[in-house]
């Protein structure tokens, strides 16, 4: 039997390792393949040789090295995009080495090539008062208007991803008491998330509108398909056109991830328990979930030094006052 050819290898690593062991969604795999859309004409042109001759041999770690520079200094791409290509790589590799295993030292060589530090992203939120004002003025005439005042309502209330909104299916809906969505999230896994009465019965509107079909996406176009990701990010930004963020990093424009940080950050001054907020936004490291609250804990210290009276008045001696510092950290 001949060793399998690297063509062979990078079929079977899409159509069987991600797709089938794995089980990754169509938009992870993307990432792979375009990675790889990358890598593999940029070591067929080092290697002088058409991608079709490229052999396993081809691939060895000054390229990867390479490549790596190349997206960075080349093509102009982020430290994030950088370590994003390197992620893949890494996966890809490490399938190499267990199909071939005179790749082994080059899966090991590509493990330890360090992920470079990156700040960590903005987090923007929307202060619960602007929320407010969004919903009193959004219109009410219009063909899509409704449907668009439901989809704002569903993202603030489930903090949902924009795929797991583009994936929702009418079936995944339960309106009765209590009332809550099954949402299909990264890592191929399910979770439940309470609905609000109101965002249930305005859900229950919204699909009476249609012919009730169990497997029909639940937000659809004009023309009756499916919103795509492109589509919920160009109605949520045209509809939050005005509307100011609050948070870390500099004001951007509202994106539906804006609308999931928004939600964490009002559950986390609600007083819901960090552990709930983790299982509600379907995170699966409870660091991931901390960082909202060190920005409700910024956004105090903040207002404590605006309540500050002035210097030229008498000294406020619990504007320095470590116990009150403390337990303003504790909150």
């Amino acid at each position: 039997m001949s060793d399998p050819t690297l063509g062979a290898l990078v079929h079977d690593f899409f159509l069987d390792y991600l797709c089938q062991q794995k089980g990754l969604r169509h938009s992870s795999v993307r990432s792979y393949r375009d990675t790889l859309r990358l890598f593999l004409p940029y070591v067929a042109k080092q290697a002088r040789r058409p991608i079709s001759r490229l052999r396993l041999e081809d691939l060895n770690l000054d390229r990867v090295l390479a490549f790596l520079r190349h997206i960075e200094q080349d093509r102009g791409n982020s430290i994030a995009t950088r370590n994003q290509r390197l992620a893949a790589l890494r996966t890809f590799v490490e399938y190499l080495g267990r199909r071939s295993p005179e790749t082994l030292k080059l899966c090991q060589q590509v493990a330890a090539i360090p992920t470079k530090r990156t700040p960590l992203p903005d987090t923007r939120f929307i202060a619960r008062d602007q929320v407010q004002t969004l919903f009193e003025r959004l219109p009410d005439i219009g063909r899509l208007a409704f449907r668009d005042r439901v989809l704002l309502l569903f993202l603030y209330n489930t903090g949902a991803r924009v795929q797991e909104v583009v994936d929702m299916r009418v079936e995944h809906l339960t309106l009765e008491r209590p009332a809550y969505v099954r949402l299909h999230g990264k890592g191929d896994k399910w979770r439940q998330c309470p609905l609000w009465q109101d965002t249930a019965e305005q859900l229950k509107q919204l699909l009476g509108q249609r012919a009730a079909d169990p497997k029909a996406p639940v937000f659809i176009s004009a023309s009756g398909r499916p919103l795509t990701r492109f589509g919920i990010y160009k109605r949520v930004r045209h509809l939050t056109a005005d509307v100011h963020t609050a948070g870390a990093g500099e004001a951007s424009h509202v994106s539906p991830h804006v609308w999931r940080h928004t939600a964490a950050v009002h559950l986390l001054e609600a007083g819901v328990d960090m552990n709930l907020i983790r299982g509600w936004l379907g995170h699966v490291n409870l660091n991931t979930t901390h960082r909202y609250a060190e920005i409700t804990m910024r956004m105090k210290l903040e207002a404590l030094k605006i309540c500050a009276p002035s210097s030229s008045a008498h000294s406020a001696p619990w504007n320095d006052d470590p116990s009150l510092l403390s337990w303003l950290g504790s909150l």
